[in-house]
C-alpha cells in the first residue's frame, strides 16, 4: 500500500472546505469572526439523477476553495476539494516481459538458450501513473429531502491534504453538514488504468497531513445550490449535475 449536487450532495466538498477556518480551540460560533472563512465553488454529478421521488443515489464532487482568511498562522489560503472521483497517482509497478536469448544465454546470464522461447519471462519494477478511485459518497432521498454520507479530500495550495468523514441532511436548496477530520482516505485501484503486463498496488492511502487541521476536529456548515441547467427541474427532468457556492468555516465544538 502506498501512502501519501442538488443540495444533498454538496456536502462532499463542504466537508473539506469548512476545515479551513480555525485551529483547535476555536468555537464554531466564533469561526466566522475569530477563525476565518473560505469561498467554495464547485459542481456535483449525481447518478441516478435526483427527482421528486425518493430513492438511492451516488455522486461525485469537485470544487475550489478561494479567498480564505484565518487567524491561524500558516493556514492555507486556497485549495481544491473532491469526493468520489478518480485521481492519478504515481506508484511502483511490477511488470513482466518475454525473455530474450543473447549470445547463447537468457537475460539472467545463467540459463543457456538457442532461442528466446527457451528463456523465462523477465520481472521488473518501474514507476508509472495509474488511477485510484476515491470512496463514492452515497445518499437517499429526493429533490425535496435527503441524507448522505461520504468522505471528502481537500488538497491545499501547499500540497498538503485534509480528509473529512461526513453526514448530511438536505431540504430543497439547503444542506447541513456535520463531519470530522479523519487520519486518511483509502482509494481503490482502477484496474483498467494499469498498463498491460503490469500490476499495481490495490489501494492508495492519502493522509491528513495539513497540520492546521488536527484529526478529530469537527466541521459544520451550510451551502446553497442550483442545477447547472434550467431544464433539470426534478419533474420532467431529474437533476444530474448542480452548482454549489457559499461561505464555509470551522471550529472545535465546545
Amino acid at each position: 500500500m502506498d501512502v501519501r449536487r442538488s443540495g444533498i450532495v454538496f456536502a462532499a466538498a463542504l466537508g473539506a472546505a469548512v476545515l479551513w477556518v480555525a485551529g483547535p480551540g476555536a468555537s464554531l460560533a466564533g469561526a466566522a469572526t475569530g477563525g476565518g472563512e473560505c469561498q467554495l465553488q464547485g459542481v456535483a454529478n449525481l447518478s441516478p439523477p435526483l427527482t421528486s421521488t425518493s430513492g438511492n443515489f451516488a455522486y461525485n464532487f469537485t470544487g475550489t476553495l478561494s479567498s480564505c482568511q484565518s487567524n491561524v498562522a500558516g493556514a492555507p489560503t486556497t485549495g481544491n476539494v473532491s469526493a468520489g472521483i478518480q485521481l492519478p497517482e504515481t506508484v511502483t509497478l511490477t511488470c513482466t516481459r518475454p525473455g530474450t536469448c543473447t549470445s547463447g544465454f537468457c537475460d539472467d546470464r545463467t540459463t543457456a538458450c538457442t532461442t528466446s522461447s527457451q528463456c523465462p519471462a523477465v520481472v521488473f519494477t518501474t514507476t508509472g501513473t495509474v488511477q485510484y478511485q476515491e470512496p463514492i459518497p452515497q445518499g437517499s432521498g429526493s429533490c425535496g429531502n435527503s441524507t448522505t454520507a461520504g468522505e471528502s479530500l481537500a488538497t491545499w495550495g501547499d500540497g498538503l491534504h485534509t480528509v473529512v468523514s461526513y453526514n448530511t441532511t438536505g431540504a430543497l436548496a439547503a444542506v447541513q453538514l456535520q463531519g470530522t477530520v479523519v487520519a486518511s482516505m483509502t482509494l481503490a485501484l482502477v484496474a483498467s488504468s494499469v498498463p498491460a503486463s503490469c500490476t499495481a498496488p490495490g489501494s492508495f492511502t492519502i493522509a491528513s497531513d495539513e497540520p492546521t487541521f488536527a484529526v478529530g476536529q469537527q466541521s459544520l456548515a451550510a451551502l446553497t445550490f442550483s442545477p447547472t441547467t434550467q431544464d433539470q427541474n426534478c419533474v420532467t427532468m431529474g437533476v444530474s449535475s448542480a452548482n454549489i457556492s457559499g461561505t464555509v468555516g470551522i471550529g472545535s465544538a465546545q
